[in-house]
């Protein structure tokens, strides 16, 4: 199934489970024209050997831009008609949100605004944290418990919601 111009798509999935090669591959069915919205930070050299990966995934075809914090404002400036948007990824937005000490209540709800109202095809990746033990500390519990709400938020408000595990999609929405 294609995106068309009022299909949003969230995607998730555990780490590893094929969800952004999953959700690059639909964008790259759907639209000749075809940009990136980077949400991750190259805080150490781990984080930027990942990062490299994913471009390197990415034919001249994609444009990326950067939105480490603003993503509801890069949703309402690019999300154009004939040109699909892939937002990679939600989790490591809710990190930025975090430490950026941002109102992730507040974001989240111009998040949704901006997905409820994208002009144009929408896919956005985000990993799914809450399936296993409860976090053993204050931090990550709040990550998990943030993580989650952005979930429900962005589930709420796309057309379609993806689950992805060992690469193998599962139609929730």
């Amino acid at each position: 199934m294609t995106l068309s111009v009022e299909n949003s798509l969230l995607v998730l999935g555990g780490a590893r489970s094929g969800k952004s090669r999953h959700a690059q591959a639909r964008a790259e069915a759907s639209a000749s024209e075809r940009l990136f919205v980077a949400t991750a930070q190259p805080f150490d050299d781990e984080m930027a050997e990942r990062i490299a990966r994913h471009q390197a995934d990415r034919d001249a075809s994609w444009r990326t831009i950067e939105a480490p914090v603003d993503l509801a404002g890069a949703i309402a400036a690019d999300c154009q008609p004939g040109r699909v948007m892939l937002v990679d990824c939600l989790t490591l937005w809710a990190s930025n949100l975090i430490f950026a000490e941002r109102d992730v209540d507040v974001e989240t709800d111009r998040l949704a605004r901006a997905v409820a109202a994208a002009r144009g095809p929408l896919i956005l990746v985000s990993n799914e944290v809450g399936l296993g033990i409860v976090p053993d500390n204050a931090l990550a519990r709040r990550f998990r418990d943030v993580a989650g709400r952005i979930n429900q938020a962005v589930a709420a408000a796309c057309a379609q919601v993806e689950f992805v595990a060992a690469g193998l999609p599962l139609r929730l929405k």
